[in-house]
């Protein structure tokens, strides 16, 4: 998708996309950063959107790994499906129902969970509802991986997970913060 048409989107359906920009390369490395993707078999991506992050993932995932991508907008999920690439499953539904769609493929935790929802214009029972499923949900060793554009909600991941690492990608536009968490 160019830059005109993610613009587009963005501005129609900003409640559920949460930017007017795709996120650049330096936030996407800065989101996969610490990831063990030679171990990883089952990771989840949260909003995949136009499918920046996913292609950034899918490059670093082991050949047998498995990508669940879940998206609610329906024009992102068609661009999604036109990744050619196995390992990748596009879900258009929720995030709330991560356990369904990881039974579905045969898997109860995920390795890491990689979020680009915009939680801060969500109803806050149903942000911590789907961050405590994704902590419920998550590997052990797992990263729950969370990229905003303040840190406004740094107090629910640290009411969440026991350990929340920030980072600061300047060179995106607008400067983003991530969040790495973990049990």
């Amino acid at each position: 998708m160019n830059k005109i048409k993610f613009l587009r989107e963005g501005i129609k359906n900003l409640r559920t996309t949460g930017t007017v920009t795709p996120s650049s390369r330096f936030l996407c490395q800065s989101m996969l950063k610490g990831i063990d993707f030679d171990k990883a078999r089952i990771i989840i991506e949260l909003g995949g959107g136009d499918g920046v992050v996913t292609r950034h993932i899918l490059k670093k995932m082991h050949p047998e790994a498995k990508l669940l991508t879940f998206e609610v907008q329906a024009n992102f999920c068609d661009l999604l499906r036109k990744i050619e690439d196995d390992r990748l499953v596009v879900i258009e539904d929720s995030a709330e129902f991560i356990e369904r769609y990881l039974r579905q493929h045969g898997y109860e935790k995920a390795d890491h969970i990689i979020s680009a929802i915009p939680f801060v214009i969500f109803p806050k029972e149903v942000a911590e509802n789907i961050v405590r499923t994704c902590r419920d949900h998550l590997a052990p060793k797992g990263f729950f991986v969370q990229m905003h554009y303040s840190t406004i909600l740094k107090s629910l991941y640290e009411s969440i997970f026991p350990k929340v690492k920030t980072s600061f990608t300047p060179l995106n536009i607008p400067p983003a913060f991530v969040f790495h968490c973990s049990n």
